[in-house]
């Protein structure tokens, strides 16, 4: 209970100071080592193999502190930042917490309950090795919050090479009526489900694709800054296209999160998943190799991006831990570790690739050369009311299939929140 770990902490502050900068020396002692709550939604696959490698890692490098999990369940944290946000209402915050680098951080900083790492960016290296597209991301009123772990592409379709070769598909579509076309290929060939498709927030995703591909890269980005208006045609036009791809998938979206749709992938009951690069250590972690990908049909160079990182609370009973933790996320060895087991590439550019899979190299040369765009969906682009706004609309339109509806939310959700994304 977290009335013992701030008993605990008491006691070991003294120590625990000695390990606010360098992580600390010595032996390692569990019965008296500090507890450092380390709060993610990283509980399964890919996910939860990256994490191991981090802990592994902090095990080493932070003598005197040990790892305690506050996993949360549930994909892009959909669970876990309701629990985060009730834990800091109630004063009862953990030392270090997932959250995604961007304007998901806003109301964390607004409320205080976060600590300013800008002095800590450059102690640890990370001060001219990320990228500085990413460093003006997450730097707010001239300071740092939160220190990135790993960068994924959002705007990626993953295939069952069989499912598509037994309807003759052997090629990747390069436009969205070309996918279109495939998808309907699939099911006059008996596929019922050609998409395979999640929740809510998966269903953002999907949207957010297709308005690259409609809109382009700065369009797209301008529906988050207010320069391009979610009440316009083109933003229709990319509804109804939606509308149509949402139509070519699994029945049961609304109860599946994304590893459940991954698998109707896998076991063959579906072509198609558009999702994030994270599922292909899915599909590794699963013995599946019978499968491929693509950037979204349309979205040329676009590189739909989200980090992972980690911000310290304000009110954490182990800092000193916390920021040990957050010195391991930063370092290159750690960045590699987890990138190596999660199939995300690391944020910092001097990080080594050794056990790097094919895609992890191209991606990685893709974040240098492509078009940077942020995505809501996954917090770079909007805060956290305003994605949960888009995913309530979307959630709603996943039923009634009321395509007006659905703009005027997405507009009204715009026009509530654009300040504050």
């Amino acid at each position: 209970m977290r009335s013992t770990r701030r008993a605990l902490a008491a006691v070991v502050g003294a120590a625990a100071l000695l390990v606010a900068s360098a992580c600390g020396t010595g032996e390692d002692d569990d019965s008296t080592a500090a507890q450092v709550e380390v709060f993610t939604w990283w509980a399964e696959g890919g996910e939860k193999a990256g994490l191991d490698a981090l802990v592994s890692r902090f095990t080493t490098a932070c003598p005197g502190q040990q790892f305690s999990s506050g996993a949360v369940p549930g994909g892009a944290g959909v669970n876990a930042k309701q629990v985060l946000n009730a834990r800091l209402q109630q004063n009862d915050p953990p030392d270090v917490f997932q959250v995604h680098a961007g304007a998901e951080l806003l109301d964390h900083i607004d409320s205080g309950q976060i600590e300013d790492l800008t002095a800590d960016f450059s102690t640890w290296g990370l001060t001219g090795t990320l990228p500085a597209g990413l460093i003006e991301t997450i730097t707010v009123n001239g300071k740092l919050w939160s220190v990135p772990v790993g960068v994924h592409r959002a705007n990626v379709v993953w295939t069952n090479d069989q499912v598509l070769a037994d309807s003759g598909i052997l090629t990747a579509p390069k436009t969205l009526k070309e996918f279109i076309g495939n998808l309907g290929r699939l099911r006059r060939d008996g596929v019922e489900s050609p998409l395979a498709l999640g929740r809510d927030w998966t269903q953002l995703m999907l949207l957010e694709s297709v308005l690259i591909s409609d809109l382009g890269p700065k369009r797209f980005t301008g529906l988050f800054t207010g320069a391009t208006k979610w009440e316009g045609e083109a933003v229709a036009d990319a509804i109804d296209d939606y509308a149509t791809v949402l139509g070519f998938s699994n029945a049961d979206r609304d109860s599946l999160d994304w590893p459940q749709a991954t698998r109707l992938l896998a076991d063959g009951k579906a072509g198609y998943q558009m999702m994030g690069d994270w599922v292909g250590a899915e599909l590794e972690a699963a013995n599946f190799s019978g499968y491929d990908s693509f950037t979204f049909p349309g979205n040329g160079k676009a590189f739909q991006w989200l980090a992972d990182s980690f911000a310290l609370s304000s009110g954490a009973a182990n800092p000193a831990g916390g920021r040990c933790w957050l010195q391991t996320v930063a370092s290159p060895e750690g960045q590699q570790a987890f990138s190596v087991q999660k199939g995300s590439i690391p944020a910092r550019t001097d990080a080594p690739t050794v056990g790097f899979s094919d895609y992890q190299l191209s991606a990685a040369a893709d974040w240098k050369s492509g078009v940077a765009v942020p995505s809501c969906a996954h917090g770079s682009a909007c805060s956290q009311p305003w994605q949960n706004a888009a995913n309530a609309a979307l959630g709603a339109f996943s039923t009634s299939e009321d395509k007006a509806a659905l703009q005027s939310a997405l507009a009204a959700a715009a026009k509530q929140f654009v300040r504050q994304g």
